[in-house]
């Protein structure tokens, strides 16, 4: 199946067209079209979870992706575990970073530079996370996320259906975007679905064990992450392009290597 099916004009009407859908109608047309060269992305919080149980429902043998960063809580394998008997049909696949690429960003900056500074959190995320998902993102011709328009002032213009134009035009899918964290939790619940054990513990949105705390009362969903920083976007490169000077010039440095070497 070529990229080339869904322009930005149709991706367009298609998100007009799906808007007010349950996201297992986007899920169903996407599949019906894109497998099996379609992937969930999960970091296994509850969106993941529950859009993983939808698209399981359609398509048992549904590949899905996570990066293991190297940092992740040790709950997150003990979901992981849990998914992986639940649904036994999926395809999961770990992705790891680069480990020389690893190697050189810990022997240059130490292994928590993310303190130091924006721009040293900005290149352990790309090493650890980024670059990792953009190899994997150029075997496929569209991949599924559980973003939502109400995590962060960043998200919310997000369509269910996009052309992903930072990972080579691939069409990506949003379907619970209309979704809010209560209708998440509400589907989990009445599913009986595993979730990941640092929600009891008060976390909201869970990723590297270093970079996520639980919350405080009355703070966003998304105000335990990278919590030390100032005027910071909270994102971690994925979901949206960071350039800054800095962190690009110490990325170029750590993979130019590979072209001298």
């Amino acid at each position: 199946m070529s990229v080339d099916v869904i322009d930005e004009l149709e991706a367009g009407e298609l998100s007009v067209e799906f808007e007010g859908e349950e996201p297992e109608a986007v899920l169903e047309w996407a599949i019906e079209l894109f497998a099996p060269r379609i992937a969930l992305s999960t970091a296994f919080q509850i969106d993941g979870v529950a859009a993983l149980d939808m698209a399981y429902a359609i398509y048992p043998e549904i590949r899905v992706f996570s990066v293991d960063t190297g940092r992740l809580p040790e709950g997150t394998f003990e979901l992981i575990e849990q998914l992986r008997e639940r649904y036994p049909e999926m395809q999961l696949e770990l992705l790891s970073p680069n480990p020389v690429h690893l190697q050189r960003m810990v022997a240059r900056k130490g292994p928590n530079l993310f303190y130091e500074s924006v721009e040293n959190r900005f290149l352990c995320c790309n090493v650890r996370k980024v670059q990792p998902l953009t190899r994997h993102l150029a075997t496929l011709d569209a991949w599924i996320t559980g973003l939502r328009r109400d995590q962060w002032a960043t998200r919310t213009n997000i369509r269910k259906v996009e052309i992903d134009h930072d990972h080579g035009a691939i069409v990506k899918l949003n379907p619970l975007a209309e979704w809010t964290e209560e209708e998440v939790w509400d589907y989990v619940r009445e599913r009986d679905l595993p979730s990941h054990p640092l929600y009891d513990r008060g976390y909201s949105s869970i990723g590297c064990a270093p970079c996520t705390r639980a919350l405080e009362p009355g703070e966003p969903s998304r105000a335990g992450r990278w919590w030390w920083e100032t005027n910071a976007p909270k994102e971690c490169g994925i979901h949206c392009a960071i350039e800054t000077g800095g962190f690009e010039h110490e990325l170029h440095a750590l993979l130019s290597e590979d072209e001298r070497g």
